[in-house]
């Protein structure tokens, strides 16, 4: 069984920075493969980062519309993920999920290929 907790989400301004952590308990190797997802109202739930937390080069993997302003990052000795978020837009608001797998997804990170979910930290960015 993998459990995972998300913290750390709340309101900025634009140009704003968060970062966000995931506290996650379980087999390592259930999940291996962990990724940041989000989801506005109205909106399908879609992919922000990925890495493989025991690859010990950290392959990561980002969604474009995140490149270059945010960073996924583990610290397997305390079982955390993070995801530093900076430079934050209006458009980066929305509910974000932590998630794992045992499997490794496909580049493109499907949220249906990730097994386990944590319930979510918001995120609300003004203008």
């Amino acid at each position: 069984q993998v459990v995972l907790v998300e913290s750390g989400g709340g309101s900025v301004q634009a140009g704003g920075s968060l970062r966000l952590s995931c506290a996650a308990a379980g087999n390592l190797y259930m999940r291996r493969y962990m990724g940041w997802f989000r989801q506005a109202p109205g909106k399908e739930r879609e992919a922000v980062a990925g890495i493989d937390i025991i690859d010990s080069d950290g392959t990561t993997s980002y969604a474009d519309s995140v490149k270059g302003r945010f960073t996924i990052s583990k610290d397997n000795a305390n079982n955390n993920l993070y995801l530093q978020m900076s430079s934050l837009k209006p458009e980066d608001t929305a509910m974000y999920y932590c998630a794992a797998n045992r499997y490794p997804p496909t580049p493109r990170l499907n949220p249906s290929e990730f097994m386990y979910w944590g319930l979510g930290t918001q995120v609300t960015v003004s203008s």
